[in-house]
């Protein structure tokens, strides 16, 4: 049994030497050829609790729109606030007729019920507008930037409504009134728009609302403005006569990343219908529910200091397994959130405020994960997986660095967020999410299995 031991020691100290790129010293000491290497493993049930999001950084490079209430998040509103560029310069052909405008939202998908209709007002936004440089959040109060006394159009329509426009999208279609297509041919008869600033001084933008509906969202794709005209010249035709040619034309003014939109999203029923049991935890957006979870750094430096006492401490793995419960296929149900980033509740607003990237000591990433269950064939399991190793360490490092006790506990925050990445994988932007999804998961006080921490360490 002696020698049994001793091979065990042996195997495993080549392990933790072979792994050293993935260890996190936290301690000091030096390592005497005569130290003899210890391993401990300890688990920590953790402390969780749902968190409503009042708001998040609007960066919309789509758009919700619509209403649709879900037993278990309560209703969300999807608005759009935006304003669209112009043809810069522009001026209309000699014998230039007007002809009509329209605001064309482009969608290829929708969140709910296909055939609930929604009833989509578009006013003009009359007392102010965006400035380009500053950052907007999604419950901003558009009676800012409307009074909504101007009505440009309305229309009743489901998600099966649309006109195909092309063959990926599909487009709803609201026409201007007259007045906007004469006003606007007048203007750009006599003088024109010489930049997009002098544009946004004459037409601020629209506020798109739906009044009601709660069954149907609209993922919308673009959001534009058409300007329909047509002209005529003469020619000479074939025979030497004269013939007149009428060309039809159109302008397009989009709203595009050249100008500013935000996506407003509310929760009126949140706070009653919310309810989440003792087990479980929830995450939704868009700007809804958020999961903390706080790890317990006093109790695992001390657990740490008996395991394994007057050592150089390393910690060799720190998981903490998120796992996903009640998974709904429904396509009526909202999706389940691709991507959770777990992020020092700290950091959150500078994080996405600059447009920060994931790392070890601040945030990290996971995606949603499906696997077999260890020991079986036909049981799986949903589940978001964070190695925390190197953000505790470090928390620990500074401490030790300031001679503090660690904090009780670092307060990380589950947000679930869209990841963009470049032709390489590498990721390039990380933002909070702005479309529907959510995801059920075993709380701390789950009687089952409640979420934990597996943390390994060592001591030279």
């Amino acid at each position: 049994m002696k020698s049994y031991s001793i091979i065990l020691l042996f195997l495993l100290s080549l392990f933790a030497f072979s792994c050293s790129d993935n260890l996190t010293d936290i301690g000091s000491g030096t390592l005497s050829s005569t130290d003899q290497i210890m391993i401990g493993k300890d688990t920590f049930h953790l402390n969780t609790q749902v968190v409503f999001v009042d708001s998040v950084f609007s960066r919309p490079d789509s758009f919700l729109l619509g209403s649709y209430y879900d037993t278990k998040f309560g209703t969300t509103n999807a608005e759009i606030l935006a304003q669209v560029n112009c043809p810069v310069g522009f001026k209309f052909p000699p014998l230039s007729v007007p002809d009509s405008a329209s605001i064309v939202l482009l969608y290829s998908t929708w969140f709910g019920n296909q055939y609930s209709p929604l009833d989509v007002n578009i006013y003009q936004l009359n007392k102010s507008t965006f400035d380009y440089s500053s950052l907007y959040r999604t419950n901003l109060d558009p009676s800012a930037f409307t009074d909504q006394s101007i009505k440009l159009s309305e229309r009743i329509f489901t998600a099966k409504d649309a006109t195909k426009l092309r063959g990926d999208t599909t487009a709803i279609v609201f026409q201007m009134p007259n007045s906007f297509v004469q006003s606007v041919f007048n203007t750009y008869k006599t003088s024109g728009f010489p930049s997009t600033s002098d544009f946004l001084k004459y037409f601020k933008g629209v506020y798109i609302k739906a009044s009601y509906g709660a069954a149907t969202i609209m993922n919308i794709a673009e959001v534009n403005l058409r300007y329909y005209y047509h002209y005529t010249y003469t020619t000479k035709n074939i025979h030497g006569a004269d013939s007149i040619v009428t060309v039809n034309n159109n302008l397009y003014f989009p709203a595009n990343s050249e100008v500013r939109q935000v996506n407003r999203f509310i929760h009126p029923d949140r706070n009653t219908v919310v309810r989440p049991a003792d087990s479980v935890n929830y995450v939704s957006s868009p700007a809804n529910l958020n999961t903390v979870i706080s790890i317990p750094l006093n109790k695992i430096q001390k657990r740490m200091d008996t395991g394994i006492a007057n050592k150089k401490l390393t910690i060799n793995s720190a998981l903490l397994k998120v796992e996903a419960v009640n998974i709904d296929v429904d396509t009526l149900r909202a999706p389940t959130t691709r991507s959770l980033l777990l992020i020092k509740r700290s950091a959150l607003q500078r994080f996405f405020n600059n447009n920060e990237l994931p790392s070890d000591t601040c945030a990290i990433l996971a995606s949603h994960t499906v696997a077999l269950v260890v020991g079986t064939t036909d049981v799986y399991q949903d589940y978001y997986s964070y190695s925390i190793s190197k953000l505790i360490a470090n928390e620990l490092a500074i401490a030790k660095l300031k001679n503090t006790t660690p904090a009780d506990n670092m307060d990380l925050v589950l947000v679930p967020v869209q990841v963009t990445y470049n032709t390489s994988s590498v990721i390039t932007a990380v933002k909070q999410s702005n479309i529907m999804s959510a995801v059920t998961f075993r709380s701390g006080k789950n009687a089952s299995n409640p979420m934990h921490l597996s943390v390994v360490y060592s001591g030279f």
